[in-house]
Order: C-alpha cells, then structure tokens, then sequence
C-alpha cells in the first residue's frame, strides 16, 4: 500500500510539473481541435441534390425535386470550442402537369450551435441543438369544407428544436492510401415548445426520435498529375447513409407502434467519380410514415430517388511526408 501510494504521488506530482513546463501543449492541442471541428461540423451537415423524376413512388408525379442547403459558420474560430451556424434549407417538387407547378414548397431556416466535447477528430464528439423555422408560404386555410388538409394552398408553419449527440471515426490509412470514417447521430426532435398550425393536431409527428449512420471512404487521386510531385490530392469517394425517426408522441386513432405512421427511414449511396469534384452520383430507396415536405404530412409512401447530391466533402491536399 506505501509503495502504491508512493508511486501515486509521484504520478502526480510529474503530471503538474510537465503541465507547467508546457503550458503551450495543451493550448495548441485545443486550437487545432478547434479548427478542424468546424471541418467536421459542416461535412456532417446534409447534402443538397436534385433528382429527376423526384420521389418516384409518391402519389403525386413530378418532373423533377430538389433541395438546396448549406451551412453558414458564423462562428467557428481556433480560440473556441464552440461554434455557430445558419443553415437556410429549401425543398421544391415540380410537379408532372401542365404548368409544371411547385404549389408548397417547403422553406427552412435554422440556427445551430455546436459544441466540442473532446481534442481527437479522429475519435470526434460534440452536441448540437438547432432550432428550425419551417414554413411553406402559403396563406390559405389548412383544412378544406370537407375535413381533408389543403395541400394545393393550404398554410404550414412549425418551429421545432433538435438535439443531437455526434461522434464518428477516422480509420488509418491504408497502404493504397484510402481511409474510411463512421459517423453517428443521435438526437431528438421538439415541435411543441413553439407555434404551429392548429391543423397538425390532426395527426403529426411532434416529437421524433432520429439516429444517422454515414459511412464514407476517401481516396487519393490524381496519382498521374505532373504538377504535383510533393503532394498527394485527396476527396470523398462515396459515401453511405441511413437516416431513421420514430415519431413518440400521441397521434390521434394511432398507437405507438404504429410504425406506417410514425417511421420515417432513408437510405442513399453517394458516389463520386475521380474526375469530379465536390458532387456525387445519388441514389435513395425511402419509406415516409409522414411525409416531411410541410402541409403532405398525411401522406405516407415508400419512394426511391436518383440525381446528383453535393455538399461540403472532404477534399484535401498533404505533403507526401505527412
């Protein structure tokens, strides 16, 4: 025990000096953690894409969907580990007739902060909330005479917060000079902290419970180049990623494991050939127990998609000794 004790003190008292000896250490260690979770931040953000033919599936037929989002770093600095965003995010479906019309599209515009909860990005953790505004600039009333929802001009809003826990792993390189990472989420999704339309009493998923899987790969390419004889170029191949919510809360005439109404999933491949840049090849197979594009909240449907998707990837250059 004297000798545990002993050792114990020593251990101790080593620690303190070297933390006095190199207060620079720890301080750097934490601004470069700083600086590459905002990389990490924005590459965990959604991907844009535009699909032709949209959902195929779907009750309504469209000549072509897309959604456009990104993510603004307001605040994201080497001095801090927390960071802030803006993230304006907006969904549009033309549909198959004869003016090709949008009718609803659905408009968000969220705040997120975020906030780093340990020094490794290769073994990343951090939490998010986020508070979204969600609106289809419709004016009309939401219910038609005979009791149905007006989705041709009926109004949608709803405000919603959602907290997320991330954390992901970075594999070593490779020999071939590949890598891979998997990243989570979990979170979970408030609608009821705010106003809405009095129409989603009818039967909307108010509180949903969500978790994110992404599997991605990255490649050295550009091996042939002559002009870089220093320097190894980098990008996201592919990447693969399943997205789940279950909706909690009651919902009229439906019980909890109601899962036709209440589970949302997705899953879509992302693949980007050597010669592009920052856009993938994208296709989605999907079931929506709640359609999420605003007012078509009572429809539910399995769907597939196919386009291009984009985003912030990863695309980097290293020195060859690195």
């Amino acid at each position: 025990m004297k000798k545990f004790l002993s050792f114990l003190f020593f251990a101790i008292l080593s620690f303190t000096v070297f933390a006095q000896n190199n207060p620079d250490s720890l301080a750097k260690k934490r601004e470069f953690a700083n600086k590459e979770y905002i990389n990490l931040y924005k590459e965990n953000s959604d991907l844009a894409y535009t699909a032709p033919a949209g959902e195929i599936g779907a009750p309504s037929k469209y000549v072509i969907n897309g959604r456009l989002t990104t993510t603004y770093m307001l605040l994201g600095t080497y001095k801090s580990p927390i960071a802030f965003s803006i993230i304006p995010d907006f969904t549009v479906r033309v549909r198959n007739e004869f003016s090709a019309g949008v009718r609803t599209p659905s408009y968000r515009l969220g705040f997120a902060a975020y906030a780093r909860l340990n020094t490794n990005p290769e073994n990343y953790k951090y939490g998010e909330l986020a508070f979204t505004h969600h609106s289809n600039g419709q004016d009309q009333n939401a219910i038609n005479d005979d009791g149905s929802i007006n989705t041709l001009t009926g109004n949608f809003n709803a405000n919603y917060l959602t907290a997320s826990y991330r954390f992901g792993h970075l594999t070593p390189t490779h020999p071939d000079e590949s890598y891979y990472s998997f990243n989570h989420r979990v979170g979970l999704q408030w609608f009821k902290f705010f106003r809405y339309e009095p129409a989603l009493d009818m039967g909307f998923g108010f509180t949903r419970v969500l978790y994110n899987f992404s599997w991605r790969k990255y490649d050295e390419i550009e091996k042939n180049a002559r002009n870089k004889p220093k320097v190894k170029t980098e990008k996201e191949t592919w990447r693969l990623n399943t997205e789940l919510s279950y909706a909690v809360n009651k919902i009229p005439s439906k019980n909890f494991v109601n899962i036709g109404k209440r589970l949302n999933a997705e899953i879509n491949f992302n693949y980007s050939f050597p010669f592009m840049n920052n856009v993938f090849l994208m296709a989605a197979v999907g079931y929506y127990g709640e359609d999420n594009y605003n007012i078509y909240f009572q429809d539910h449907y399995g769907y597939m998609r196919f386009g291009f998707s984009s985003g912030f990837l990863r695309n980097r250059s290293r020195h060859y000794d690195n």
